[in-house]
């Protein structure tokens, strides 16, 4: 707020004193500078305000520049005008910049009461406001603070575009809970939303139905997210129940659930309803066999798929053969995410094998923790030297070791200028697979991480990285959790490994990608 201020000062001061522009084009009485520099400053702060929200990811760099961009043109546009014409054009610039996002998620989460509730939503309540998007999370409304949101959000439902209710009745009773939720149900019924964001209510099937007559309200949601919210077998059910239809869906978000294999059924249909969807994230959800093989099948129907995550779920390998068939019809595909899903070679080769044929444009591959041997390296090197837009490659924690690391960093070895990232920790590798990884991926321009940790490269095997990294030394991980003594899980000491290690490297150099011994 300080620099704000400050800033408004330099523009009064740009807009009244003797500069070349002022003596061009004329300079304002020191209380028209003092009005129009807080205009200018709070239509810029708007638009770079917006830029922000559409990067949460990044620094805010990018932002601040075209603060001060704006800053600088308005600032020019209001001089060059006559003085008659400034306040009004101002004006004019002013509604076509409104604010249109409305967030009280910021600061300290907190329980609201009502009168709070009537100053936080105040401006919701002006006339005219031009908001289409409202965000009320982690603020934890109660009944009070509800019937004071509720009349404001009747007056606002044929405007909004997208809510965000995530953590919204935190810390409430069930029953107060489930009371505040009928109530901004009833209230934004009948709204055409694009996104609805549920998440983190722990809603469970009461609180899925307590907003059943707003979902069933809903024909055009573009953007679904319920992730953390205790949604059972029931709740799931409910959820495929309530929403009547999905055509135009395209990210549907259900992480961190406990849906199990039926509650998968159920979003299965939903999935099936949604041949759109484009982001569809279903991981850390309890779904076994069954339930991914139901998945698998549903996601055969959704061909414009860029961004899939079933990580940490109980697949196995028969889940992972079915996936296999559904990947291969994707082509879009930019993200791929199955870690942890028990695929061990069987399921990793079928996916690995779609994936080569399909998704030409794939950025990231994780498929950590899956029990994935060397014997499978080749098809997976064969899938990833396909690959050139890579940019990510997580294969951490299996057991790969030397003889499969090295044949994954060949196929990185032709091109791939693109990648930043590679995981390879915990995959029993030696000094030789370290060795050979290293110095493939050090050539790539822009690489951001090498993470090797946790496996049983010597002492010497690890300087021997180290050296291939002196100049980019905060590229490579730390080694803390490595240890020079381990065993592989066949009972064979590093030390004793590296006794075979020149042979291994030999034997590897003459292979050829997706050749097989």
């Amino acid at each position: 707020e300080s620099t704000r201020l400050v800033l408004v000062q330099r523009l009064t001061n740009n807009l009244s004193s003797n500069s070349i522009f002022t003596q061009k084009y004329g300079a304002l009485n020191k209380e028209d500078a003092e009005e129009n520099a807080k205009k200018i400053e709070d239509i810029a702060f708007n638009v770079a305000n917006e830029q922000y929200d559409r990067e949460p990811d990044g620094d805010g760099g990018a932002a601040v520049q075209l603060y001060a961009k704006e800053c600088s043109k308005l600032l020019l546009e209001v001089l060059k005008r006559g003085p008659e014409e400034k306040e009004k054009e101002l004006a004019s610039q002013n509604n076509a910049s409104a604010e249109t996002f409305f967030d009280i998620s910021k600061g300290q989460r907190a329980f609201i009461k009502a009168e709070e509730a009537e100053n936080l939503l105040r401006p919701l309540k002006e006339p005219g406001n031009s908001y289409t998007k409202i965000c009320f999370s982690n603020r934890s409304f109660g009944l009070e603070a509800a019937r004071v949101a509720e009349p404001i959000l009747v007056s606002l439902k044929n405007q909004l575009k997208e809510v965000d209710l995530s953590d919204f009745i935190a810390g409430r009773p069930e029953t107060e809970v489930l009371e505040v939720m009928n109530i901004f149900s009833a209230a934004l019924e009948g709204s055409v939303l694009k996104s609805l964001n549920l998440s983190n209510n722990a809603l469970g099937e009461k609180g899925v139905r307590a907003f059943g007559s707003l979902l069933k309200s809903q024909s055009c949601l573009e953007e679904l997210y319920l992730m953390n919210d205790g949604i059972s077998e029931e709740a799931a059910k409910a959820v495929c129940e309530l929403i009547p239809s999905t055509e135009k869906l395209k990210v549907l978000h259900f992480h961190n659930n406990m849906t199990g294999d039926e509650g998968a059924l159920a979003i299965s249909d939903v999935v099936k309803r949604s041949p759109l969807l484009e982001d569809f994230r279903c991981s850390s959800t309890r779904v076994g066999s069954g339930g991914g093989v139901a998945l698998a099948k549903a996601l055969e129907s959704c061909t414009n798929l860029k961004k899939l995550d079933l990580r940490d779920n109980m697949f196995g390998v028969e889940a992972g053969v079915a996936l296999s068939k559904a990947l291969s019809k994707h082509l879009d595909l930019v993200e791929v995410y199955l870690s942890y899903l028990n695929l061990e070679d069987e399921g990793t080769v079928a996916i690995a094998n779609a994936l080569k044929e399909s998704a030409p444009s794939l950025e990231v591959l994780e498929m950590a923790g899956n029990d994935i041997t060397a014997a499978a390296a080749p098809t997976i090197a064969a899938c990833i030297a396909a690959k050139q837009h890579l940019t990510k490659l997580n294969l951490a924690e299996n057991e790969l070791k030397d003889e499969g690391t090295i044949q994954i960093s060949k196929a990185l070895e032709e091109g791939h200028t693109l990648l930043k990232e590679v995981d390879m920790s915990t995959n029993f590798i030696r000094r030789a697979g370290a060795r050979h990884l290293a110095q493939v991926v050090v050539q790539k321009p822009g690489f951001r991480l090498l993470n090797i940790n946790g496996n049983i490269i010597s002492d010497d095997g690890v300087d021997e990285v180290k050296e291939v990294f002196k100049k980019y030394p905060d590229v490579l991980g730390s080694f803390d959790e490595n240890d020079p003594e381990g065993d592989d899980d066949d009972g064979e000491k590093s030390g004793e490994g590296e006794a075979n290690e020149d042979e291994l490297e030999f034997k590897m150099k003459n292979l050829e990608v997706g050749q097989e011994e």
